[in-house]
This record gives structure tokens, sequence and C-alpha cells, in this order.
């Protein structure tokens, strides 16, 4: 995983960053998620010290197979 306090970065399949996308949407700014590469399913969700730890617990939720990076 890349150590980074206030980004996390994903892969997934490209089909699945609109899902990732609106889970997050429905957290109401806890990461805000932009999208660094479609073809890829590069991705990177935006959050701070304090939110860090609730959105990883989050992503390992999520119902689609990713990888950090």
């Amino acid at each position: 995983m890349h150590e980074d306090e206030e980004n996390i970065f994903l892969r997934l399949e490209p089909r699945d960053i609109d899902v990732v996308n609106k889970i997050m949407e429905g957290y109401d700014g806890l990461g805000i998620v932009s999208t660094l590469n479609c073809h890829e399913g590069l991705i990177v969700i935006r959050v701070t010290p304090d939110t860090r730890e609730d959105v990883l617990g989050i992503v390992q939720s999520f119902p689609v197979k990713f990888e950090f990076v």
C-alpha cells in the first residue's frame, strides 16, 4: 500500500469505478474519489488523517475486487 496520510490509491476493474464512487458519496464527504486512469481502473480516495481509518474500513467492505497501490 502506498503510504500517504491524505490519499488511498486503489486499482480495480474500470467498470467498478462508478460503484466505488457512489459508495463513498453515500458517506457524505468522508473520502473523495478521483479517477487517475479510467482505462487501468486507478483511483485515489482523498481523506484526512482523522477519516483515514474509517475510510480504510469502508474500503475493506467494498463489494468489488481491488488492490492497494
